[in-house]
């Protein structure tokens, strides 16, 4: 994208260019020939001589272009008054519109180099000068299959006005192989003083002939088409003849055909700049399409969650006629989490709910199931079996679960004393099957983890508030989430056909018509990855997996009811939001660097901070509704600038893997045990009634 950026401003005159104007110079150096002669100055081979055009003769000329809108009126007048004219173009326009060159060779109008870029070549060095003459040609033996002899330099004039700065230019440009054609008469078109000054200035006095100025290109050119209009049939009758340089001169043309490399190098590089240009057109469709996702998602989440926030925060809201007092089981699932399982497990025993927990030992190999038996705490049982992944061991605790409503948490993970009794609340209403709790960054003390600490809250909880308004929760954290267990079961218990068990079993919930909401209150702590080898598998992963639980439940789509619902609602959203924005994102980093590097930059900045401080208010919100401190806000610039590619290119290998079918395995990611207890833990344990003994299960 890069690439094919740079190239476009190349093209456009964005790179490399040099707008410099040099004023007058002393005259000394200039031969006095020149200066009382006529406006076609021949310096090859040595030569130092100037050429005027007969009477009744004119070459009108055109500057700056070819415009693709101009250009084609002007040769429209042209063609309709059986006039030739010599169009002098600037290799960043040929590049972009050569159908037009090829329109005027072909109508019998000759082309002469005006540079590439439209530098002052007083200001230039040789090579510069070469360079910006060699890649003129380029662009004519690409666009027409034509090189041309003639040259007229930029901001040139009458023969008269070259000085100490331009002679040197035209006598170098001699030795390589070009005539320098100015003008000895100045329309004044781009002026726009009106069609009859226009037509005053570029008429001739006393039937002389004359090399014409005017532009088709640069601006508005509609008083100049409307001068050509009535300029060129007054002329005529008057006995003048429109014809191109070397036609009024009576000599060779100034246009010749090119063949083998030097016509195919010229092709390749119209065929490059045809695809910049293309390209670059669908990267802007991309940045609108993205700014439009961007703030349609900061839109609806200010609004549905502050609607959330304001339901669920009234004094007189409940979710059923009773709250839920009946006890839960909480399914621990691990997986060698020997430095943080009993840190969870004694998180646990601090519940105001009564609970039972299952630890289901999914094969570890560094004592995790010894740990927790030594601890002796009571309604504790632990369940061992072969390594077979996460959806088996939650699975195999539901098997051993004693309740209907199964809280689910993962083995680094801390609750708060009141999470479980917050978690489960929502069941009192009949309609809920799955309930999303809040999860939370223990260690944010890092960079990283801070990061992590700003995309949980603004970007997942957030999300959740939005969702839930909305009835297309699209994920239960793993961290912290409960079901009920007859819901479970409806749809199959988990299921291990994507990475992503915990959205693909949410997605199964909602397409079997079970309603699934977000407990604010319900709070937990997890370890983040610490180090970006392990954010990259932990991101990767999630990304394959959602990926793979939209394409496991596409049919949704078409299907009737809740599932139908869901797939023409959640499921649009979810790609959108999830897989689509965040793939099309980068482009307007790139944009941004594209317009720091080469402007404008003042502007790009400006618009660059203003969607930050968008970003800003959003994450500052979510902040204010999760009680959080402001003080990690600090590092949300730093999070734009290198997070966010991150996980850019975390999404795009998960496209590449997604997309040539590859095969993404379980990847554990080593824990610290950093995250000790959450805030506010008071260690007290309230007991179910189904038991009161540790019970070890084979």
């Amino acid at each position: 994208m890069m690439g094919m950026l740079m190239l476009r401003g190349y093209a456009h005159s964005e790179i490399l260019a040099d707008h410099r104007v040099r004023p007058e110079a002393a005259t000394d150096k200039v031969p006095q020939k020149i200066l009382d002669g006529g406006p076609v100055i021949d310096t090859r081979g040595g030569r130092t001589t100037s050429l005027g055009v007969p009477d009744h003769r004119l070459v009108l000329t055109f500057d700056d272009g070819p415009d693709p809108v101009w250009t084609p009126k002007v040769l429209d007048v042209l063609k309709a008054n059986h006039a030739h004219a010599v169009f002098f173009v600037t290799g960043t326009m040929a590049s972009r519109h050569p159908g037009l060159i090829e329109r005027m060779v072909k109508e019998g109008h000759e082309v002469g180099l005006h540079t590439f870029s439209h530098p002052d070549l007083s200001y230039q060095s040789k090579s510069r000068i070469d360079w910006e003459l060699s890649q003129n040609q380029l662009a004519l033996e690409g666009a027409a299959g034509i090189r041309s002899s003639l040259f007229r330099p930029p901001y040139s004039s009458f023969a008269d006005a070259m000085d100490d700065k331009s002679w040197p230019v035209t006598q170098y440009v001699g030795t390589r192989g070009y005539i320098t054609v100015v003008n000895n008469t100045d329309s004044e078109d781009w002026r726009k003083p009106g069609v009859d000054e226009i037509i005053r200035r570029a008429t001739p006095k006393g039937g002389k002939g004359a090399i014409v100025l005017m532009h088709d290109s640069g601006g508005d050119r509609h008083q100049t088409v409307q001068a050509l209009t009535e300029f060129l049939p007054r002329l005529q009758r008057q006995g003048y003849e429109f014809q191109n340089l070397t036609e009024a001169l009576d000599a060779p043309s100034a246009n010749t055909p090119v063949t083998g490399l030097d016509l195919w190098k010229g092709k390749t590089w119209i065929f490059l700049v045809q695809a910049s240009e293309k390209t670059t057109d669908i990267l802007v469709v991309g940045v609108a399409v993205i700014g439009v996702l961007v703030f349609t998602r900061f839109g609806m989440m200010l609004l549905l969650s502050a609607l959330h926030a304001r339901r669920v925060r009234r004094k007189d809201f409940r979710w059923g006629a009773a709250p839920v007092t009946e006890p839960v089981t909480v399914l621990v699932p691990a997986y060698n989490e020997a430095k943080c399982i009993e840190n969870t497990v004694t998180s646990l025993m601090a519940s105001e709910h009564p609970i039972e927990i299952i630890v289901i030992d999914d094969g570890s190999a560094d004592g995790t199931a010894r740990i927790v038996e030594d601890m002796y705490v009571p309604n504790v049982r632990v369940v061992r079996q072969d390594n077979a992944g996460k959806p088996a061991a939650l699975n195999r605790g539901l098997a051993n679960a004693s309740h209907d409503i199964v809280v689910m948490m993962d083995g680094d993970t801390v609750f708060e004393p009141a999470t479980v009794r917050e978690l489960v609340q929502p069941f009192a209403d009949p309609g809920v099957g799955a309930v999303a709790g809040n999860a939370k960054v223990g260690n944010r003390d890092s960079l990283i983890g801070a990061w992590q600490h700003i995309e949980y809250v603004m970007g997942f909880n957030l999300d959740r508030r939005m969702y839930d308004l909305l009835r297309c929760m699209p994920t239960i954290p793993g961290a912290v989430g409960a079901f009920r267990r007859s819901a479970l079961e409806r749809v199959g218990g988990m299921s291990d056909d994507t990475l992503a068990e915990d959205t693909d079993i949410t997605m199964a919930l909602h397409r079997d018509g079970w309603r699934v909401v977000y407990a604010e209150n319900a709070r937990a702590w997890t370890e983040a990855p610490e180090s970006v080898q392990q954010l990259w598998s932990q991101r990767y992963r999630w990304c394959y997996g959602t990926m793979q639980a939209i394409w496991k439940h596409r049919r949704a789509l078409v299907e009737r009811g809740p599932s139908g619902r869901f797939g023409r609602v959640g499921l649009p959203l979810v790609s959108l939001f999830m897989v689509l924005a965040p793939l099309l994102a980068p482009l307007i980093d790139v944009f941004l660097l594209y317009g720091v590097v080469f402007g404008p930059t003042q502007k790009t900045i400006v618009a660059w901070l203003g969607v930050l401080a968008i970003q800003a208010v959003c994450a500052a919100y979510a902040f204010r509704l999760d009680k959080e401190r402001m003080t990690h806000l600090i590092s949300l610039p730093l999070q734009q600038v290198l997070y966010r590619q991150l996980m850019y290119v975390v999404l795009l290998q998960s496209w590449i893997t997604a997309l040539t079918g590859g095969r993404l395995r379980w990847q554990k990611l080593r824990r610290t045990g950093v995250v000790g207890a959450a805030p506010g833990s008071v260690p007290q344990q309230r007991a179910s009634d189904s038991g009161n003994e540790r019970r070890p299960v084979g």
